[in-house]
């Protein structure tokens, strides 16, 4: 019991926590006995899963609408959650966008929206939060990428170039971070059943196809994201078969990686 009421004097702040692996994790976090602070742009869905968690496990979950991808959101997050004096214990770093095709044909500005969310809204959350919890000497952070973040995605090439920059800030700050108190994770599920995987669907046939073994459910993939995260593991990435695939990435020589997943994305452009 004890332990119970520590954790629920902890809070976890959930980037995209409106849909898919981020409301997972957000429910995830709130059975675990953590208060909520439950970030997205869809307003009404934020306050309906906070209405539903509170009620459900008697947590306090507080709603911050934000588009992540605006320039000093991160910032005037922080500083709303500072006035308030809402102190975050855990941050997870989950908003992400993504779009397939061919790099050639997608609109400079729809790159530049997914680098933003993925990249560098997510440094600059943990720009923002990493440093408190550093100075309390605790804290914990679980950054969601990707499979893709091992290994080169014809198709989704600047989806993968972001995912693979937050693995590698992810891995340099685990480093870092030794012996300050504080951890950081990342979490690497294929592809997932959220709205992500529908609009994959609809955009490539071919491709998602050919990720069809590796799919895994969001409740799934969010119990080994929270369970890395309090464990402390620098990655973690769900599944049997991806974690095969990702091993295997790692270990072949790129050239052969790229022909291999070349031949295989090329398929779908």
């Amino acid at each position: 019991m004890a332990e119970a009421k520590s954790k629920q004097r902890e809070i976890a702040l959930v980037t995209g926590a409106s849909s898919g692996i981020g409301e997972a994790l957000a429910r995830r976090f709130a059975a675990g006995g953590f208060d909520l602070v439950l970030v997205a742009r869809s307003v009404g869905k934020l306050r309906t899963l906070a209405d539903a968690l509170s009620a459900q496990h008697g947590i306090r979950a507080w709603v911050e609408p934000a588009d992540l991808s605006a320039a000093e959101a991160a910032k005037a997050l922080a500083a709303r959650l500072a006035r308030k004096k809402i102190r975050i214990d855990i941050l997870v770093n989950n908003a992400g966008v993504n779009a397939t095709g061919a790099f050639v044909r997608m609109p400079a500005e729809q790159s530049q929206r997914i680098i933003g969310v993925n990249a560098a809204a997510s440094t600059a959350m943990l720009s923002h939060f990493l440093p408190p919890m550093v100075r309390r000497g605790h804290g914990r952070v679980l950054n969601v990428c990707s499979t893709s973040s091992f290994l080169p995605v014809p198709s989704m090439a600047t989806y993968a170039a972001t995912k693979a920059y937050l693995l590698s800030l992810t891995e340099s700050l685990s480093e870092e971070l030794k012996g300050t108190g504080v951890t950081i994770t990342a979490l690497c599920p294929g592809v997932t059943e959220t709205h992500m995987k529908e609009v994959i669907d609809r955009a490539n046939p071919q491709l998602s196809k050919q990720v069809a073994l590796t799919v895994s459910k969001a409740d799934d993939v969010a119990q080994e994201g929270y369970d890395a995260c309090l464990a402390g593991e620098v990655i973690r990435v769900p599944g049997a078969v991806n974690l095969l695939t990702t091993l295997s990435g790692r270990a072949a020589p790129k050239w052969l990686v790229r022909r291999v997943l070349g031949f295989l994305g090329r398929k779908g452009l």
